[in-house]
């Protein structure tokens, strides 16, 4: 089903309580960069619907159910749906693009699909549009950020910016990068204004939940993004990410530690009767 676009089928009273948010309800800047921080730090990522190659519901009702109603998360589209959601409500103006991810990861290469989700949200009052992302997992947005090249926003223990890049069309492209202890600026993933519709996202949602070759089919991600600190868990390993570029490593034994750990640290509970890959 398409992403529900109206604003008043969502229970704000709720989402606000789900992600720990108070505070005058006027659409300016402000309350974007709360609100963007208090659902990225209250509402994990996971994808345990994809995990077992069923495309999560988009549809209003059913992210209001998983992801303000019930111990779970969720990927981009339904993060950012909601948030888009919730937004719209307050007056905001948001528009859906699509960015290519140009995060390294085992088995993938070459130009990946504009598979990911992200938001343009336009403020009242402000010629600078701003970039909003709650559903991209690693160490990304932890505020909306302005769509501006080559400043640098701190992101806890870790440093963000935006670069321009030619895209070989008649738009330019932005890049999103970030720079941790030790590294160099990487890129996270690459997006033009172009804005997209729920029906476009209806697609690449089927692709990342049913496709041999998605880094979400088959294995299970959780990930929960703090301030100075990242915890994430593939498969059956435990990564604990810390500001200062350490790492820690734990493999966890069994179905059932996984399941435990998925509720203790991530706040996530599947539904009963889960099957998690060996």
């Amino acid at each position: 089903m398409p992403a529900d676009q109206d604003t008043g089928a969502l229970d704000l009273d709720a989402y606000l309580s789900r992600v720990q948010w108070s505070g005058e309800r006027v659409a300016n800047a402000d309350t974007l960069r709360s609100v963007h921080r208090a659902h990225l730090l209250h509402i994990p990522f996971e994808n345990g619907d994809a995990m077992v190659g069923s495309p999560p519901s988009l549809a209003l009702p059913d992210l209001e159910r998983k992801l303000v109603r019930s111990a779970r998360g969720g990927y981009c589209y339904e993060h950012n749906t909601l948030l888009a959601t919730a937004l719209r409500a307050f007056g905001f103006h948001v528009t859906y693009l699509a960015a290519r991810v140009r995060v390294s990861q085992p088995g993938t290469g070459g130009v990946r699909p504009r598979t990911h989700m992200t938001l343009l949200v336009r403020v009242p009052g402000s010629e600078t549009p701003y970039l909003a992302d709650v559903g991209f997992g690693t160490t990304a947005l932890l505020e909306a950020v302005p769509l501006l090249a080559d400043t640098e926003w701190d992101r806890g223990a870790w440093k963000l910016r935006l670069v321009r890049e030619p895209g070989g069309g008649s738009d330019d492209l932005w890049v999103l990068q970030v720079h941790s202890a030790g590294d160099e600026w990487s890129d996270l993933y690459a997006f033009s204004q172009e804005p997209f519709e729920p029906a476009d996202f209806m697609v690449a949602n089927w692709y990342m939940a049913t496709h041999p070759r998605s880094p979400f089919h088959h294995r299970l991600v959780a990930q929960q993004p703090g301030i100075d600190t990242h915890r994430a868990l593939f498969g059956r390993q435990l990564i604990h990410t810390h500001g200062d570029g350490s790492v820690n490593k734990r493999e966890l034994t069994s179905a059932a530690e996984v399941l435990h750990t998925l509720a203790t640290d991530f706040g996530i509970e599947l539904p009963a009767g889960t099957q998690l890959p060996a």
